[in-house]
């Protein structure tokens, strides 16, 4: 375990406000929590919650009959995935995602990268978030930064726009953007099997390098290649809105 890890994972815990809790705990974002709190649905101890209380660990918080208890504290991180790590959980692969960042409770990706591309993967351990995240049904935007081995065209760049039929379907239009002689940014609402690939290979081009900079509001950055770092408390209220109503099924 790093001493990154270590540190955030043992650290001492401080008291916390109470929404700032149940939006950590996965419950729902601290403004919806503010205003189970206000309506008298939280308890803290067995009495009723007050808005903008503090808690600490050990202190039991319901909200109606559910017990938010430690255990389901939720963890949503940012990892910079380099090339040739797979995402994957299955326990025989040695350069699998899971291995490689090696976090001290059970996390797994939203949204899997293939092992040739890099970039923004999110890693939580909130099934109904991931769900809500990933299917295509709920459009919620994909971000990729792409270098190809030809130049790019006019006619290229409205083609990967308009939709490319490829495995028996015609993807979906999209925004795309020429940033260079060989480097475009495409912009997805969708997530089919190597799907940018094989884009532009009915298309006559190879891709080169793959680069997801963005998924929804959280963004790449700076974050060093092979690093992680825990979603902001901002990052995190903004995904609850953008998730708000989408569908988890």
């Amino acid at each position: 375990m790093s001493n990154q890890i270590r540190e955030e994972f043992l650290g001492k815990k401080e008291p916390v406000r109470l929404n700032k809790y149940l939006s950590e705990a996965g419950v729902c974002s601290r403004r919806e929590a503010d205003r189970l709190i206000e309506s008298g649905r939280v308890t803290v101890d067995g009495k009723p919650a007050q808005t903008g209380m503090k808690v600490i660990p050990g202190q039991e918080v319901q909200v109606g009959k559910k017990l938010v208890s430690k255990g389901d504290e939720m963890v949503v991180l940012a990892v910079n995935k380099p090339r040739g790590i797979v995402c994957t959980e299955e326990k025989r692969e040695r350069n699998s995602i899971v291995r490689f960042l090696d976090y001290p409770i059970r996390v797994t990706y939203v949204g899997r990268l293939d092992k040739d591309s890099r970039g923004l993967l999110l890693m939580t351990n909130n099934g109904d978030i991931i769900n809500r995240m990933m299917r295509a049904s709920n459009y919620h935007e994909k971000e990729y930064k792409v270098t190809v081995d030809k130049e790019i065209t006019d006619e290229f760049l409205e083609k990967m726009a308009g939709g490319v039929p490829i495995l028996d379907t015609v993807t979906r239009p999209c925004k795309v953007r020429k940033i260079g002689k060989y480097t475009f940014s495409i912009i997805l609402t969708q997530g089919l099997n190597r799907q940018i690939r094989r884009m532009c290979e009915a298309l006559g081009y190879e891709v080169k390098d793959l680069l997801r900079v963005r998924v929804m509001n959280i963004r790449l950055g700076s974050l060093k290649e092979g690093g992680y770092r825990k979603v902001t408390d901002a990052e995190l209220e903004e995904l609850y809105k953008l998730i708000q109503g989408s569908s988890a099924r």
